[in-house]
């Protein structure tokens, strides 16, 4: 499809009776952008981001060695995880690695911990048409597009016994999970944001880094996600799809049939500038409207005093479909990874296997 760039649109935050919410999307981005320098701010709290990397590596140690427990299970656990907060475009390759598996004769399931899912009992099964005030945003993404299991629950070993007990999957997937050491696993994978690497390579509240970044050279595979990767990184790129209508996922248009059109744009999500982007190279100018990672949408948050098209994230998307109308619409994407990464990876699951079948 090709696409022409315009010129910047006009950025603007939600005049619907959310000021708490931009005030919140405001420090968020001012916080992001401290994190991608050592500033003054980054050198005050280098003191107790020294002691919570110090904390996070003691820990993995202490799992390497054996001193915590970890759960193994009979099939191989393949985490898909990142070290920096935020999001990196962990969901879409989930997704991705899923569907793969499932073309090539597995049955695989996914576990994750629910962020922000307020359900009362855990675990809980998820499918397309969870509440992801209930479940998280993310499980019912992954649902809605795998078709696979997806369990959720703040223990991830719980999720994966669901998974085996109900579903006899013979392939786990968990989506984040990378500090979750308690859950054994046969892969790690590594999801780095190519355009904002590590930031300024301090860890929280100093930087963006959960745990020190020397834990990438732990992991199995590692994937950037746009920019240019690395000689030991396999390149990602997320493309966007047919444009679907939030209240009717059936109701389908081409980014071209908004092109002439003044529209809003949506994203309450880790880098919202990323979203944006995305919807000026496909052509489209639109009054921005960023909002904190996980934001719990409600209907005034769409009240913009005019009758403009609403265009949002699919991750927004799913958490508004019990009171959308005909002016919204959302993006779906899909992650690109070339064959080598796909090769590479399934050599390595099948060494799992392997070592399975001999234990």
């Amino acid at each position: 499809m090709e696409v022409t760039l315009r010129s910047s649109p006009l950025r603007t935050m939600n005049s619907g009776g959310a000021p708490w919410c931009n005030m919140q999307a405001r420090l968020s981005s001012r916080l992001r952008a401290d994190w991608q320098r050592r500033g003054t701010l980054a050198w005050l709290l280098l003191p107790l981001g020294l002691a919570y990397g110090a904390a996070a590596r003691l820990r993995h140690v202490l799992y390497r060695a054996g001193w915590l427990h970890t759960q193994h299970f009979p099939v191989p656990i393949i985490v898909v995880g990142n070290v920096t907060v935020g999001g990196a475009g962990k969901t879409p390759l989930v997704i991705d690695l899923v569907n793969h598996l499932a073309a090539h004769g597995y049955r695989p399931g996914v576990v994750s911990r629910g962020y922000r899912g307020a359900a009362k009992t855990w675990p809980q099964n998820v499918d397309a048409d969870s509440d992801a005030a209930d479940v998280g945003d993310e499980p019912v993404i992954i649902a809605r597009r795998t078709r696979s299991p997806v369990v959720v629950d703040p223990d991830r070993c719980r999720a994966v016994t669901r998974l085996l007990d109900e579903f006899q999957c013979d392939v786990v997937v968990s989506d984040d999970g990378l500090q979750h050491h308690r859950l054994g696993r046969c892969l790690e994978i590594l999801v780095v944001d190519g355009i904002h690497r590590f930031g300024n390579g301090f860890c929280l509240p100093a930087g963006p880094l959960r745990e020190p970044a020397t834990r990438a050279d732990s992991v199995d595979l590692i994937v950037c996600n746009g920019g240019q990767p690395t000689n030991d990184e396999y390149g990602m790129r997320l493309l966007p799809e047919t444009l679907a209508r939030v209240a009717d996922l059936s109701t389908q248009a081409d980014a071209e049939s908004f092109a002439d059109q003044k529209v809003h744009a949506v994203a309450g999500i880790g880098h919202p500038d990323r979203f944006f982007h995305d919807l000026q190279r496909l052509g489209l100018a639109a009054h921005e409207h960023a909002f904190p990672d996980h934001h719990a949408f409600v209907a005034a948050d769409f009240e913009f005093g005019d009758d403009l098209l609403v265009i949002m994230t699919e991750k927004d998307a799913v958490k508004c479909k019990g009171f959308a109308d005909s002016r919204m619409w959302f993006v779906p994407i899909t992650a690109d990874l070339g064959e080598d990464f796909y090769q590479r990876f399934l050599l390595m699951l099948r060494e799992c296997d392997d070592r399975q079948e001999t234990a």
